[in-house]
């Protein structure tokens, strides 16, 4: 008996399968050319072209990134503490390791290395703005941890320092259009400068003023051997001084 059971779920598996096959649309595409029938083909279901160029887009910017933000916090720190405990020539380099030290503690640094906290340009500077010996007694502090290394810079940036931001900015850009204009002018130049006989006109200039120079010393050789001794001690363009008689 347990094993009839066993042949007839076997069996009724199989015509399962069989049902699932037939269903197919390449299936019943087949079995109408067989008898006669013409069956549209199945249409394809159309992706959404747009979606998917949208999250190609976000993948590429990642890829040309490559930059994950791991955390992103802002801090009020406090540095008073801290400093009140090195010498007053001293502070603001106190002010400085105090900093990272809370930026390793609470940013969850690997091995609590100090080297692994980088502070921006201008939150230095704002440390340092009121010289070495009175350096602020806490700051406001933006923090992102990027590949295991934390970035640090102002999280209220004064107006002054926007304007040195965008005057660095705007220095770099000038910097970088010199740089690609630079090298075509010069090619213009040279281009412009070549005569018929494909010589620049500033080397024929230098040419001739070296060969002026070379007559002149020529001449200047011929004159100095005129004015030599003769063979008989006497100077030819020079003679004897009168002597006057005193009475």
């Amino acid at each position: 008996m347990a094993e009839d059971k066993e042949t007839k779920v076997e069996e009724k598996k199989v015509v399962k399968k069989l049902d699932d096959v037939k269903d197919t649309p390449e299936n019943k595409a087949a079995l109408a050319e067989a008898e006669g029938k013409v069956v549209e083909a199945p249409k394809k279901e159309k992706k959404d072209a747009s979606a998917e160029t949208k999250f190609d887009k976000k993948k590429s910017e990642k890829k040309d990134k490559g930059e994950k933000v791991e955390l992103e916090r802002e801090y009020v720190v406090p540095l008073k503490r801290g400093v009140l405990k090195a010498p007053q020539y001293r502070r603001a380099k106190k002010a400085v390791k105090v900093l990272k030290e809370f930026m390793v503690r609470h940013m969850n640094v690997r091995d609590s290395d100090l080297r692994k906290v980088k502070i921006d340009m201008h939150l230095n500077n704002e440390l340092w703005f009121r010289g070495i010996k009175k350096p602020a007694n806490k700051i406001k502090v933006k923090a992102k941890k990027i590949d295991g290394i934390v970035y640090v810079e102002l999280a209220e940036v004064p107006e002054v320092v926007k304007f040195a931001m965008a005057r660095e900015k705007k220095a770099a850009e000038a910097a970088t259009a010199v740089k690609t204009k630079a090298p075509k002018k010069v090619k213009e130049d040279k281009d412009d400068d070549k005569d018929k006989d494909g010589v620049s006109d500033k080397k024929e200039e230098a040419e001739d003023k070296k060969s002026g120079a070379e007559k002149a010393a020529k001449t200047n050789k011929a004159v100095s051997k005129e004015m030599k001794h003769t063979a008989q001690g006497k100077h030819a363009n020079k003679s004897m001084p009168v002597r006057k008689v005193l009475k």
